[in-house]
């Protein structure tokens, strides 16, 4: 994948590019996306993808211009005009589920296609979401994956969830990038998206790792009762990265939306 840059109107846009086919706009979760990222790779042997990185993640600007879920939404929907991108396939996952619910609610006739892989944005109370901004390093394999064993080797890419050196990465990183999800993921990641996913008229594939311990499976039932005519595909022995754990099965359940 290429990392190539756009001009938005509140801020230049880093966004990652590659593969041909239908054009995808791929937007990340809380804990960012790398070039090398399994799944982005999977996803451009069969579409143009498009993987913008929010401001604050990864070489990309801060902008403090980008304050509420509203702002998050028009900004993305800004990056979709300057790519001059007509209808793409919207794909999320978990904050970027969140934020693709929302630009598919606010604009329902320029989007034909959404894919919500365990979106973030609704709140249950009878099975509140941790707090991730509460989180210990050593304890985001668990809560992230299914096989903690491998989970732990792929967060770390092979080094000790103690090893100094990645603890001191991640937790910069970690740290300038929560700043940003944090303006709509804190202190709950509840900013009404349950109010508006009845105005969602895009084909709409919602999936989930059936053990997620994120966002529960109680969440899926919940979006998909919320968005009119929407299909859930829940996968085996996954968690919440099912992107990275179950990556063909995922795409499987994207090519349902052909």
């Amino acid at each position: 994948m290429d990392l190539k840059t756009v001009a938005a109107p509140r801020v230049p846009v880093r966004y990652y590019e590659g593969g041909k086919g239908e054009p995808l706009v791929f937007l990340h979760g809380a804990g960012g996306v790398m070039p090398d990222d399994l799944f982005l790779t999977k996803l451009a042997t069969k579409y143009h993808v498009y993987a913008p990185l929010m401001p604050g993640y990864g070489d990309s600007e801060e902008c403090s211009q980008i304050r509420d879920m509203l702002d998050f939404t028009l900004h993305y929907w800004d990056v979709v005009d300057a790519l001059s991108l007509k209808s793409p396939i919207l794909l999320g996952h978990s904050m970027g589920g969140m934020i693709a619910a929302e630009m598919a609610a606010i604009a329902p006739h320029d989007v034909s296609r959404l894919g919500l892989i365990c979106p973030a944005g609704l709140w249950l109370d009878t099975h509140p979401v941790p707090d991730l901004f509460a989180t210990m390093p050593y304890e985001y394999p668990a809560l992230l994956f299914h096989d903690v064993e491998k989970g732990t080797a792929l967060l770390t890419a092979g080094m000790a969830l103690d090893n100094p050196e990645w603890l001191k990465g991640f937790l910069v990183t970690n740290a300038r990038q929560m700043g940003m999800a944090g303006r709509i993921l804190f202190p709950i990641p509840d900013r009404g998206l349950s109010s508006r996913l009845y105005r969602i008229q895009a084909k709409t594939i919602l999936v989930w790792g059936d053990n997620d311990r994120l966002i529960v499976p109680a969440y899926a039932h919940a979006f998909k009762k919320a968005i009119p005519g929407c299909e859930l595909v829940m996968i085996p022995q996954a968690g919440h990265m099912v992107t990275l754990e179950k990556t063909d099965q995922v795409m499987a359940a994207i090519a349902r939306l052909e």
